[in-house]
């Protein structure tokens, strides 16, 4: 594992403490300036805008970055007029309450970045309901609001401005970092204690965090002009590095085996740990490389696992020679990917110590295929207007629990911060009931924790010069550990907020009670909500979900096999399937935890569909063991190995109807038929590795029939 030291330094160099420090920056220095010339009120209004604009500045292409931030910005301004004008008429106050937080609930139909826009809007709703102002004022508020929005706007602009690679650069360094961590879990599998089962289930939400590590990287490599373009050596060599890491990734997947049987074959021999450490051995010089892409700096690698290679190679040939009735194919294949994975590592670690030197070009592929485009038509929007629609039942939920916790701070709760019990509910309240659950538990400790914390530190630090430094370290992690660990996040957030309060003269114990209140209210309100209205649970759209995975791997089986009926692989549709693949195996990995998260009443088929999720991946893992292992010749023809294979599709396309979901498959107009015009020869191959490619697919094909039968179960 990676010493504590390097896990410090790689969050210094993250995107997260980026995010920090800028959010920090743009948020503190309105606050300050106008505080220097006497007006602190003015300061924290602009500072409020500000921080209601941040909320969309998440890693992303500049364009949409920008655009982002300047939507917001014109909602800031338009909901704070409405909600200034409207705040002396507590029914009107309400009806917008309910009507916003509806329609700005509805906005994650067009993905997150819209999510977070509508975010900002109710945020900045809620601030303003409980800000005392004459009519005349509102406008000269909004405008301060607006001013704090276009600041940070421009702020965040500019550092992207000065750095325009940073973002990619620390994605890319997170991402191949969490891969290390997957080549690890690998590892275990080889080691003699490791409970198989426990594995997978690592393995499995770990494969989520790689997902979705390289769909953030992938949209902001390929949606980024000036990286696509290669106009620089660093653009270059991200893209190059990340080419390289999803072909690693995929070298990294398909060494799947009967570990059980491996073990008990192989075990005594100590031939299972030495590849076991050697692969720990590699992650830890993927973790190197990953930290050297993130933090800038040179890394030149002293370790080719040259000799360790041919050691196991060595051991291999011993034990083939000493019992020449068992079959040592598996380990030669073992052997042969792990000199795979060690020739990418060399690459990679190549583009890091002498970028300039590296000759090797970028694949021309078609990289806006690479990448969602969302649909923004309001006819999405429009569609959505119904009960079948998970988001409109959310919105619905928001509307009615926002409606209630606002009459709650009006009629019996009624502070001087009741707005506390609308943001937490904003804040808790997610489309999922684990998310709920999860958010709820994290604000309710993070509250009370942060609490105790912050009245320690006004009561035995009097000095407000200490007070000051603590709340720029208390501000600074608050928005350093937002996305990374929301619970951290509030514990900092808490004592941060408190010591603002203690600067404006507000009275501490009654602040602190107020706000431990409100929080408890609204996290009532949100998690009971989740229970009664509306409910989502995953049980309940898990049959979509299984049926995008089959889909994604008849296709990915469909294109790689399509080289047994002598047709040339197609690199990009190749690449493009196991994209898929990866992209809707994470998504139902990601659904089945979220459902065992759930009540237990509510977990249909549990123990099947963690079986299905782990078919699931030995499937995809042979299909890639398949393609790592196909001739080289184009002009062949297996037509026994590709009927094997045809027959395990049917399979799964019988299963998909079986399922009852209806999902549009791109490829199915394209399947490749039998032809009895293809040459039935077969040059250049040994016969070891066509028994290989006919011992896989027959794998696949009772992989298949196993996730029938699950199916088949999880209907029942």
């Amino acid at each position: 594992m990676r010493l504590p030291t390097r896990k410090i330094y790689s969050f210094f160099y993250s995107q997260y403490f980026s995010d920090g420090l800028r959010i920090t920056l743009g948020v503190l220095i309105p606050a300050l300036f106008f505080n220097r010339i006497g007006q602190l009120a003015t300061g924290v209004t602009v500072a409020l805008g500000a921080l209601c604009v941040s909320v969309v500045d998440a890693p992303g292409p500049v364009v949409y970055k920008r655009n982002s931030m300047i939507i917001c910005c014109l909602l800031l301004l338009l909901v704070s007029l409405i909600t200034g004008f409207v705040q002396p008429y507590h029914i009107l106050l309400g009806v917008e309450v309910v009507l916003f937080s509806f329609f700005f609930s509805m906005f994650p139909i067009y993905g997150n970045k819209t999510a977070s826009i509508g975010t900002c809007a109710l945020l900045i709703m809620i601030f303003m309901i409980e800000k005392r102002m004459e009519p005349h004022q509102v406008v000269a508020s909004s405008l301060l609001i607006l001013a704090g929005g276009i600041w940070y706007t421009v702020l965040s602009l500019l550092f992207f401005g000065i750095r325009p690679y940073r973002a990619a650069q620390q994605a890319l360094g997170e991402c191949i970092s969490e891969v290390a961590l997957y080549l690890r879990l690998k590892a275990r599998f080889y080691a003699e204690k490791t409970n198989t089962d426990e594995n997978y289930k690592d393995l499995v939400s770990q494969q989520i965090k790689v997902s979705q590590h390289q769909d953030a990287v992938r949209e902001l490599l390929f949606k980024s002009r000036t990286i696509v373009k290669e106009s620089t050596h660093t653009s270059r060599m991200l893209i190059l590095i990340f080419v390289d890491l999803v072909d690693l990734f995929d070298q990294i997947t398909y060494t799947h085996y009967d570990y059980d049987n491996l073990r008990k074959i192989y075990l005594k021999t100590g031939l299972l740990e030495e590849i076991s450490r050697l692969i720990n051995q590699m992650a830890g010089e993927l973790d190197q490389v990953g930290f050297s892409v993130q933090s800038r700096k040179k890394y030149k690698s002293t370790i080719t696992h040259t000799e360790d290679l041919e050691q196991l190679k060595n051991h291999i040939d011993e034990i083939a020679a000493a019992n020449q009735q068992t079959s040592t194919l598996f380990l030669k294949k073992i052997l042969i990917n792990l000199r795979n994975i060690n020739s990418r590592l060399i690459d990679m670690a190549s583009y890091t110590s002498a970028p300039q030197t590296v000759k090797k070009t970028v694949q021309n592929l078609e990289y806006a295929r690479f990448i969602t485009h969302q649909d923004y038509a309001p006819h999405v929007f429009f569609e959505n207007l119904t009960f079948k629609s998970t988001t409109f039942k959310h919105a619905l939920r928001v509307a009615i629990v926002c409606g209630l916790g606002f009459i709650l701070s009006k009629t019996v709760v009624t502070g001087h911060h009741s707005y506390w019990i609308l943001l937490t509910i904003i804040v808790i309240l997610k489309p999922g009931f684990s998310f709920t659950k999860q958010r709820n538990y994290q604000r309710l400790i993070g509250t009370v924790a942060g609490g105790l914390i912050g009245i320690l530190i006004l009561f035995f630090i009097p000095d407000k010069t200490a007070q000051f430094f603590i709340m720029l370290f208390l501000m600074l992690f608050t928005y350093s550990f937002l996305r990374l660990n929301y619970v951290v996040s509030v514990i900092f957030m808490t004592p941060y907020v408190l010591i603002v309060f203690s600067f404006l003269g507000v009275e501490l114990i009654h602040t602190v009670e107020e706000r431990v209140l409100d929080t408890f209210i609204g996290s009532a309100l949100a998690f009971s909500s989740a229970f009664i209205i509306f409910p989502n649970w995953e049980s309940d759209l898990l049959n979509q979900s299984l049926s995008k995975v089959i889909i994604s791997n008849q296709n990915y089986l469909k294109t790689v096999t399509a080289r047994l009926n002598g047709l040339p692989l197609n690199t990009t549709e190749y690449k493009l399937a196991r994209k898929d693949v990866y992209v809707e195996s994470g998504n139902l990995s990601a659904a089945f935890e979220r459902m065992i998260a759930e009540p237990k009443s509510k977990q249909k088929h549990a123990k099947d569909i963690h079986k299905f999720v782990v078919l699931n991946h030995m499937l995809s893992s042979a299909i890639a063991a398949i393609a790592a292992n196909l001739p080289d010749k184009n002009s062949i023809s297996l037509p026994a190995q590709l009927k094997i294979a045809r027959h395990a599709q049917i399979i799964l396309k019988e299963t998909n109807k079986k399922l009852g979901v209806i999902i549009e498959n791109p490829t199915e107009a394209a399947q490749v038929e039998s032809s009895d015009n293809t040459p039935e020869n077969v040059t250049d191959n040994s016969q070891a590795d066509i028994l290989f490619l006919e011992d896989q697919l027959r794998f696949i094909l009772k992989i298949s029939s196993d996730i029938t039968k699950i199916a088949d179960v999880i209907l029942s």
